[in-house]
This record gives C-alpha cells, structure tokens and sequence, in this order.
C-alpha cells in the first residue's frame, strides 16, 4: 500500500477495482472497503475467539496484514472471500497464542470433533413489553447459543448461515472441503435448534408466571377481603 492519496469514489465500485485503489494508497478506498466487510470479518473473528474485544484487535491487525499484501490480491478470487481467510488465520493465531497446550479450534478435516454443547438454564429476566427489548433478549439467546457450539462448527456456522456465504467460499476462506463445510453446518443447524428448543420450553415452562410477591400479593389481600365479608368472631 502506498502513501495516502484521495478520490471520490463511487460506492458501488467493484472489489477488484476497490482493491487496486486501496493497493494506491487511496484512503477513501480503505475505508470503503472497511466499511462494506466490517461486519463479516468480525463475525469471522469473533466465532472463533468468543470475546468481542478480542475479535476487534484481531479484525485491526488482519485489516493492517491485508492492506501491506493487496497488491498481490488475484481478481479472479473475491475480495471477501481473501479477507476473511487473512481474518480467519489471525484470529486462529491469537487462540493458539492464549490457549498454549489447551484444546484449540481446529480446521483440520480429519480432525475427530465430539460435538458438545451445554443446556444452559439461565432464566431470563421478564421480558419487557416494547419489541426492541424482546429481539435483543431473543438476539442475546440466540448469540449465546453460537458460542456453545463446537469450535469448528462455529465458524462454519456463522459464515453459512448468518453472512451467508456459499459452501463453495466457505471452504475457500476456512480452507477446508466443501463436504466438510456442508456437514458441519448440518450438524451446527441441528445443536441449535436442540439447544434452542430446550431454551424454549425452559420458558415456556415460566410463561405466565404467578410466584413471588405477586402471589403473595393476591393472598393476602384476598385473606383482607374475606375478613371484610365474614368478620371473626370475638
């Protein structure tokens, strides 16, 4: 990348047009290009290490990486396909470097995987009546419920099902078969919606709930009102 140059720039640009500019030093184009990929590549880091801060450091130095070897960058491979595999390998780096000895996410095929995830029963607060209160207690659910899955099923997962990523750029930004591809992200389907059930019958189970204060409430003032009606005697 060269020295920092500007141009207005049409946002529909393509990527290989976008990347050429940003191998000129373009500043508008680097953030233009930021822009349009934020959001996958730091889904890509995050599915991988599990912390949102550490999936910022790990997109800003990926971010660095990418911009020094773009000007390498084929135009017959998609842009996004390239960035997230240089995201991908950064953030695997980094959980290699923190868990040094321990179990670490792996992309390897021919790795055995024992799929595990736990049931969690946390009850949730009550949930409040304006909408945007409901989607962000069924997002906070449903956020919980990715980072259980299995390390290498959760990358899949996020790149398939949530940036929609087909298998073939799947396979192509992890660096693994596309039969893999399509198998974890059946079996990352199939713990979700498990875990998910469980998560909904657990609420169900409290829908309407009448404990607490609130019966106690309606006890006693019931007790107050049948003491109204038939006084004791003496």
């Amino acid at each position: 990348m060269k020295p920092e140059i500007t141009t207005r720039i049409d946002p529909r640009i393509g990527d290989s047009a976008l990347a050429a500019l940003v191998a000129a030093g373009d500043d508008a184009a680097v953030r233009l290009l930021m822009r349009r990929h934020n959001q996958a590549l730091f889904r890509t880091a995050r599915s991988i290490l599990k912390d949102d801060a550490e999936a910022e450091d790990a997109l800003q130095e990926a971010y660095l990486k990418a911009f020094r070897a773009i000007g390498g960058f084929r135009s017959d491979a998609k842009l996004s396909t390239w960035l997230i595999r240089i995201v991908a390998n950064e953030a695997l780096g980094r959980l290699r470097k923190t868990r040094r000895g321990a179990e670490i996410i792996t992309l390897d095929p021919d790795a055995e995987i024992e799929p595990r995830m736990e049931m969690t029963s946390n009850s949730e607060s009550e949930a409040q009546p304006e909408r945007e209160a409901q989607r962000a207690e069924a997002r906070a659910i449903i956020e919980r419920k990715i980072d259980e899955l299995p390390d290498a099923f959760r990358a899949v997962f996020v790149l398939r099902g949530i940036e929609e990523l087909t298998v073939e750029e799947t396979a192509a930004a992890l660096d693994i078969p596309e039969a893999t591809v399509r198998t974890r992200f059946f079996r990352a389907r199939a713990l979700l919606r498990e875990s998910l059930a469980r998560e909904l019958d657990i609420a169900t189970d409290d829908a309407f709930s009448f404990a607490g204060h609130r019966c106690d409430r309606i006890v006693e003032s019931v007790m107050g009102r049948l003491h109204e009606v038939f006084p004791r005697a003496g």
